[in-house]
C-alpha cells in the first residue's frame, strides 16, 4: 500500500503577486472591451451628450452598458426621470455581485469597500468570484484591485478615443463599422461561465426571451422589464427547487 504523502500548503502571494494576478487575468476581457469603450465615446457625442458629459460617464459612472442606455435616452429625448430610472433597474445586477463578494471583504474598512464597490464591473466580477473561491490568502481583494483599476483605465482611455472619433463622424455612420457586435460577444463570454445551476439558466432564459418579446418598447423599457424578469425567476427557481440540487451549487 502505498503512504499517503502530506501535501505543502500552497504558497500565499504577496500583495503585488495577487495586483499582479488580477491585471493578468483581466486582460483577454480588456480586449474584448476596448471597441465597446470607443464606441461608446463615439456614439455618446454623436447623439448630442457633450465631451464633458460623456467623459464624465465614463469616470463617474463607469457602467458601460448603462453608459450606452444613457445615451441612447439622450438621442431619444427622454426625461432625466426615465433615463435615471432605466440604468438603475439595469445596474441592479451589481448588488447581486456585491453580495456574492461581500464574504470576502467584510473585514476590509471603508477605504477599501468604497472603491472596491464602484469598480465592480461585470468582468472584474467574473475573474474574482472564483479567485476568492479558491484562494484563502489575506491579501486577495488585491487581486480586485487589479483587475478594477485595469478595466477602469482602459474604459477612459478607449471613451476618449471614441469622443475625438465621434466629432469626425456621425453616429451612423459608427455603428456601419458594425464593432457592437464586440459588446454582445463579451458579454457572452461573461454570461455563460456563470451559469451554473438551474436558477442561473432559468433566469438567462427567461430575460433572454422577455427581451425579444419587449424589443419595441418605447425607452428601452424592455430592458427594465426583463432584468426584473430575469431576478424574479432566478429566486423563485432558488427557492422552490428541492434541497438536494441546492446544495450541489456552488456557494456564493
Amino acid at each position: 500500500m502505498a503512504s499517503s504523502e502530506i501535501q505543502p500548503p500552497a504558497a500565499v502571494l504577496t500583495r503585488r503577486q495577487q495586483f499582479i494576478a488580477g491585471f493578468r487575468d483581466t486582460l483577454p476581457l480588456v480586449v474584448g472591451a476596448i471597441p465597446f469603450g470607443i464606441i461608446f465615446g463615439a456614439v455618446s457625442v454623436s447623439s448630442g451628450v457633450s465631451v464633458a458629459g460623456t467623459l464624465l460617464m465614463s469616470a463617474l459612472v463607469f457602467a458601460g452598458s448603462s453608459q450606452f442606455i444613457a445615451a441612447g435616452l439622450f438621442a431619444q429625448g427622454a426625461s432625466a426621470a426615465v433615463i435615471v430610472l432605466t440604468t438603475l433597474i439595469v445596474n441592479l445586477r451589481h448588488m447581486l455581485y456585491s453580495a456574492t463578494l461581500a464574504q470576502h471583504l467584510k473585514h476590509l474598512p471603508a477605504r477599501w469597500l468604497v472603491p472596491l464597490g464602484f469598480w465592480l464591473t461585470d468582468e472584474t466580477f467574473a475573474v474574482t468570484a472564483p479567485h476568492y473561491l479558491r484562494d484563502a490568502s489575506p491579501h486577495k481583494h488585491w487581486y480586485q484591485l487589479g483587475s478594477s483599476l485595469f478595466m477602469y483605465t482602459n474604459w477612459f482611455a478607449c471613451t476618449v478615443i471614441g469622443v475625438l472619433a465621434g466629432q469626425a463622424i456621425s453616429a451612423e455612420q459608427t455603428r456601419q463599422l458594425g464593432f457592437e457586435f464586440a459588446m454582445i460577444v463579451t458579454f457572452i463570454g461573461l454570461v455563460v461561465p456563470l451559469v451554473r445551476s438551474r436558477p442561473m439558466l432559468a433566469a438567462v432564459i427567461a430575460s433572454g426571451a422577455c427581451a425579444l418579446l419587449t424589443d419595441d418598447l418605447p425607452n428601452r423599457f424592455g430592458l427594465m422589464l426583463s432584468a426584473l424578469v430575469g431576478v424574479v425567476v432566478g429566486v423563485a427557481f432558488s427557492r422552490f427547487q428541492p434541497p438536494s440540487q441546492t446544495s450541489q451549487e456552488p456557494s456564493a
